[in-house]
């Protein structure tokens, strides 16, 4: 399966991409990793790239690492659809003291606008 995982620095996007790329080694999945832009992330975006080229090293696999600048869910549709991507993965929802979900506005974005299947690491 050809599987574009986005992080954007948030504790579920480094969950989804621990995820995606141990699903990656066990499944031979053509992965790609997009590292985008995310004001609200408390980690540099280099720091991210580090942090993905470490989890593809310890897993054996080869997996392209991206830097994508730009407006983050937008650019990650656009790449998964002019790409051929099946599936992307995305951290993120958080549960309300109500229980509902709520979801950053990259996912939402994503969610909302890819035509290609959509798993949501929380």
């Amino acid at each position: 399966m050809k599987v574009l995982c986005g992080i954007g620095g948030s504790d579920d996007s480094l969950r989804a991409l621990e995820r995606t790329v141990a699903r990656a080694a066990a499944a031979g999945d053509d992965l790609t990793i997009a590292v985008v832009d995310n004001p609200d992330s408390p980690r540099s975006p280099e720091e991210l790239v580090e942090h993905a080229e470490e989890a593809v090293a310890d897993a054996g696999i080869d997996a392209e690492i991206r830097r994508l600048e730009g407006d983050a869910g937008s650019r990650l549709v656009d790449i998964a659809e002019r790409e051929g991507f099946e599936e992307i993965v995305l951290g993120g929802g958080k549960t309300s003291p109500m229980g509902k979900i709520t979801i950053g506005s990259i996912a939402e974005f994503v969610l909302l606008n890819a035509n290609t299947s959509v798993t949501l690491v929380r």
